[in-house]
């Protein structure tokens, strides 16, 4: 997805920001080409079929209901010329976005993310439970993943203990309920604002899951001294912590094979939250 074809979709569906300068943004995103239209919006174009829809109900959902900003809907488009899909616009918001290194001792963006995900935790479900696709559900129902990912990982990683730590993490029993997430915390959704919490992207997953789904962030961002901030925060108990690490590992396993060539941030983000797993 190259601006001159972003351009002409905006230009051609929503001639009211025409005039509005046009900047990719993101490079190191993996499902979608993303551009800050002027300075209040953005446009996603999303690299694969997603339920645009879907993902604006949620975002809708999540606007507003912390005091961290979120993005919020303001369009759809439709594919056009060059472009198969539907697209979005939305607010765009400012603040820097954190890597696996940037806030690694920071125990205020540790403070912040016990809040933002406390508060995220407290919406009503509706009644709803997690839908059985992808993180949040039952540990053991990614074994075939895990096998894939072992076999792959083979000369880029240790993965005879990889192995051994899985074997443990996937025997962890589930007990709490299901409970409302982000359901990808990593830190390319993360925004910062110094050592504060600016902002959180990549809205459209937020739903019921496992609770423990959203604590990945703690070994995705964090050295052991702000995680611990972020485990008190939430009060967390053993259980819920080791689901956790388990939904992190499960995450960052595929990332080191899989982008070890096409994307070195998402490669070196995966690569970084194993260690600190394997750190203990």
């Amino acid at each position: 997805m190259n601006p001159a074809l972003a351009r002409a979709l905006i230009d051609a569906q929503f001639p009211r920001w025409r005039d509005l300068p046009i900047e990719r943004v993101g490079t190191h995103g993996t499902v979608n080409a993303v551009f800050r239209l002027g300075d209040r919006l953005s446009a996603r174009f999303p690299q694969r079929d997603e339920d645009l829809a879907a993902e604006a109900a949620a975002a809708r959902e999540l606007f507003g209901a912390t005091r961290f900003a979120t993005p919020e809907p303001v369009a759809l488009g439709e594919p056009g010329p060059g472009f198969p899909r539907q697209w979005a616009v939305q607010t765009w918001l400012p603040g820097t976005v954190t890597s696996e290194t940037s806030h690694a001792a920071s125990e205020e963006l540790a403070r912040d993310l016990a809040e933002f995900i406390g508060g995220v935790r407290a919406l009503d479900t509706r009644g709803r439970t997690f839908g059985g696709r992808g993180r949040g559900g039952h540990l053991p129902d990614h074994d075939d993943y895990l096998a894939d990912c072992f076999r792959r990982s083979e000369g880029l990683l240790d993965v005879p203990r990889l192995r051994l730590l899985w074997a443990r993490l996937r025997e962890l029993p589930r007990e709490a309920p299901d409970a409302m997430c982000h359901r990808d915390l990593i830190p390319g959704n993360l925004l910062a604002d110094g050592d504060r919490l600016a902002g959180v992207l990549d809205v459209g997953g937020f739903g019921p899951s496992d609770p423990a789904l959203d604590l990945v962030c703690a070994w995705h961002l964090f050295d052991a001294a702000a995680r611990e901030v972020l485990r008190t925060e939430l009060r967390c108990g053993e259980l819920d912590w080791e689901r956790g690490r388990a939904w992190a590992f499960q995450q960052a396993i595929g990332l080191v094979w899989y982008y070890d060539r096409t994307n070195p941030v998402m490669a070196r983000l995966g690569r970084s939250t194993l260690r600190r797993l394997l750190d203990g």
